[in-house]
């Protein structure tokens, strides 16, 4: 009991100390035995850096050997218990509050009209600044710089805003509008097309298992929205298996425990230690299990962390020795509500992971929604980067896949 107590009063100095502490480890990683990585795994030696020596243990078939426990679903459905019984759990109000559930069952699919509904009031600010300037006003010169004005506030930024009009004013010229409602229309139609690129279909089973990681910073939805697509997945017919890579965040080990319960679905969970090393045996797993799907949460983290960001490229790199071709899809979970800040978030890890796709979550509240147009601009150096989902609330499913037409239509408020 003193031990744990102790251990849960002391935190790092600083950045610097955990920085240390990490190199310490990766240190006794260099002196681990090449020898006792599997040969399966098609591990160098000059590759066994990425994974400390406990995680070589790890990959041992008899269960007895390992540390790494695989938390199967309860053989019936049970209640899930409320995350606030636990007295060391730190709260998320985003990731708990969706967690906790008094019954496993799952609810009706959401009619489209609804889900749409819900997509437009959620972007209900952006629709009401920018579609309120079409009512009862003349399409004059004044009518655009508002439009300007608007967008920027938006978040949709100077260079999608520029492109956005420039097209605008070409139409109108073109097709000689003169209604404020055609004009509307037809910057509808031409934000669609600007946020086209980023519409694109998720590739479920190009791979078997199709190995998944998910980045993102503390807060994002990051847990919750494994949990939803695991259900997603599943109503498409395949198994997933989920593996809690965040060995660092309070409860979030017990949280993605809970999501694999209410889904009915396996997770490879560790007790602390190396998430590197979870990601390892959980690809490992999803092989011999013949998952379709592997779900790899990762510690949520600032993209200035310098020494957080190194971890997650070591956890890439472990993947890869367990399967050359993975992970597959490297997918970032951003806050709808973060504004321009979410640029600064998808640079930082797109250059540390390469990113394949992007799940925009909490756009049910005052996200503004244009810094989707941003992106698909490329404003700040920010690679179009496609999203495969966006998230308007808590429940299953509430989490859609993005189409490009519904989102500009809900952003003008229509």
């Amino acid at each position: 009991m003193f031990s744990f107590f102790k251990k849960k009063t002391q935190k790092p100095a600083d950045d610097a100390g955990q920085a240390a502490k990490e190199d310490s480890v990766d240190q006794e990683v260099d002196q681990a035995d090449p020898a006792a990585l599997p040969a399966a795994a098609g591990v160098t030696e000059s590759d066994v850096q990425a994974i400390e020596p406990e995680a070589t243990q790890d990959m041992v078939i008899e269960p007895e050997a390992r540390p790494v426990e695989t938390v199967d679903p309860p053989p019936e459905a049970q209640p899930i218990p409320a995350v606030e019984e636990a007295p060391e759990i730190v709260p998320d109000p985003e990731e708990h509050a969706v967690a906790v559930s008094e019954t496993p069952a799952m609810p009706a699919p959401a009619e489209k009209g609804s889900w749409l509904s819900r997509l437009k009031k959620g972007l209900s600010r952006t629709g009401q600044s920018l579609g309120g300037l079409f009512v009862g006003v003349k399409v004059d010169e004044s009518l655009f710089e508002e439009l300007e004005t608007a967008l920027i506030m938006a978040d949709a930024g100077v260079e999608a805003t520029g492109k956005l009009l420039t097209a605008l004013r070409a139409r109108v010229r073109k097709e000689r509008l003169e209604d404020a409602g055609q004009v509307k229309a037809a910057l509808r139609d031409i934000l669609a097309d600007h946020l086209a690129p980023l519409e694109k279909t998720f590739p479920l089973g190009k791979a078997t298992p199709l190995v998944v990681m998910i980045a993102g910073v503390n807060g994002a939805g990051k847990t919750t929205s494994i949990g939803k697509l695991a259900n997603h997945f599943q109503a498409q017919g395949a198994k997933v298996l989920l593996a809690a890579g965040d060995t660092f965040r309070a409860a979030a080990r017990e949280q993605l425990v809970e999501w694999g319960a209410r889904n009915n679905v396996a997770v490879i969970a560790q007790d602390g230690g190396d998430p590197a090393a979870v990601a390892f045996d959980a690809v490992n797993a999803g092989r011999a299990r013949e998952a379709g799907v592997v779900m790899i949460d990762t510690a949520g983290r600032l993209p200035t962390q310098l020494h957080l960001m190194e971890e997650l490229k070591k956890i890439k790199r472990v993947i890869g020795k367990a399967d050359d071709a993975a992970p597959h899809e490297v997918l970032l979970v951003i806050d709808g509500n973060t504004g321009q800040n979410a640029i600064a978030q998808i640079r930082a890890f797109d250059a540390a992971l390469n990113l394949t796709g992007l799940v925009v979550t909490k756009l049910d509240g005052t996200a503004k929604g244009g810094t989707l147009a941003a992106v698909a601009a490329g404003s700040q150096g920010v690679r179009p980067v496609p999203v495969y989902w966006i998230g308007v609330g808590e429940s299953l499913h509430d989490l859609q896949p993005f189409v490009a037409k519904e989102f500009a239509a809900a952003l003008l408020g229509d």
